[in-house]
C-alpha cells in the first residue's frame, strides 16, 4: 500500500526554519521531521511512499538521493577513482517516488496529480508535519470494518491557554494547563479507497470538498486516536518537538 505524504507548502508560520527548506526538512533530533513519520509507517511494514513535493522541492530529492552520504561516516578517494565509501550505513527498507506537484497546487489537486502512481489501489495519506503514535495498523482495520471510502484520525485538541472553573461564588476552583477540549479534529493519517480521487473534482483542498461530499454521502469515518499527537505548524511546536526528543522517550518513537 504507498503512503502519500503532503510536503509542498511554504511552511510561513515557521519562517525561522522553512525560510530555506521545506517544512518536512526541518530537523527533530538531527533528522528531518517527515524522517521520522516514515519511521511511524515501517514501524506497521508500509514502506512504499510517494512524497508530493512543491515548495523548495530539491532540498527533499537531495536528501533522499544522498541518503546514504547524508547520514553516515564517508571516506573520500580524491585520486582519478574518486571512490566514495560509506561507513556505520544507515539503510532503509524504503521504496521513495518524488513527485514535484507545485508550487501553489492545493492538498487535493496534490494527490489527484500523483494518481498514476498509486495503481488503483487504496492508499494512506499523511501530513508532511506531524508526529504522533497512533497504530497504523489498528487504523487500517478499522477502515476496513467501517466500509467508508475514506477514513481520518480525529483528536482532541489541546487548550493553548490555561481553562478554569468557577464554583457559584464566582471562585476558582479549577486551573488547567493544555486541558484536551470537547470534541474531535482533523489530525490526518488518512486511509482512502481509490475511488476518492473521483470526489477530488480539480484544484482543491482535501480538506473542504471531497471530504465534505464524502460525508454527506455517509461514505467518511473517523478512528479516534486518544494517544500523543503534535503538529509543528509554529517555531513553539518546533521546540516542544526538540525537547522531547532530548528527553528520555519522545512519544511517537515507537521503532
Amino acid at each position: 500500500m504507498k503512503i502519500v505524504i503532503l510536503c509542498g507548502g511554504k511552511g510561513t508560520r515557521l519562517r525561522e526554519e522553512t525560510e530555506h527548506k521545506p517544512k518536512p526538512m526541518v530537523e527533530i533530533g538531527g533528522r528531518p521531521i517527515i524522517w521520522h513519520i516514515m519511521k511511524l509507517y515501517s514501524r506497521y511494514g508500509f514502506k512504499d511512499f510517494v512524497l508530493c513535493m512543491g515548495y523548495k522541492h530539491q532540498v527533499i530529492r537531495d536528501y533522499f538521493l544522498n541518503y546514504q552520504y547524508m547520514n553516515s561516516d564517508v571516506t573520500l578517494s580524491l585520486n582519478s577513482n574518486h571512490s566514495i565509501t560509506c561507513h556505520n550505513c544507515h539503510d532503509e527498507d524504503w521504496n521513495i517516488t518524488l513527485v514535484d506537484t507545485g508550487l501553489e497546487t492545493k492538498k487535493g489537486g496534490r494527490i489527484k496529480k500523483i494518481a498514476p502512481y498509486l495503481d488503483g489501489k487504496r492508499f494512506m495519506v499523511t501530513y508532511g508535519d506531524v508526529v504522533s503514535n497512533v497504530n497504523i495498523q489498528e487504523l487500517l482495520k478499522y477502515h476496513e470494518n467501517e466500509g467508508a471510502l475514506a477514513t481520518f484520525t480525529g483528536i482532541h485538541p489541546i487548550s493553548r491557554f490555561a481553562t478554569v472553573e468557577q464554583n457559584e461564588q464566582g471562585k476558582i476552583i479549577k486551573w488547567d494547563e493544555k486541558k484536551p477540549l470537547e470534541g474531535y479534529i482533523n489530525a490526518g493519517f488518512f486511509v482512502l479507497e481509490n475511488k476518492v480521487l473521483d470526489h477530488i473534482d480539480g484544484d482543491v483542498e482535501l480538506e473542504e470538498q471531497p471530504m465534505k461530499k464524502l460525508a454527506r454521502e455517509g461514505n467518511l469515518s473517523m478512528y479516534r486516536h486518544d494517544g500523543f499527537w503534535q503538529c509543528m505548524d509554529t517555531y513553539r511546536d518546533y521546540l516542544l518537538l526538540e525537547n522531547l526528543w532530548r528527553g528520555n522517550k519522545p512519544p511517537w518513537k515507537v521503532w
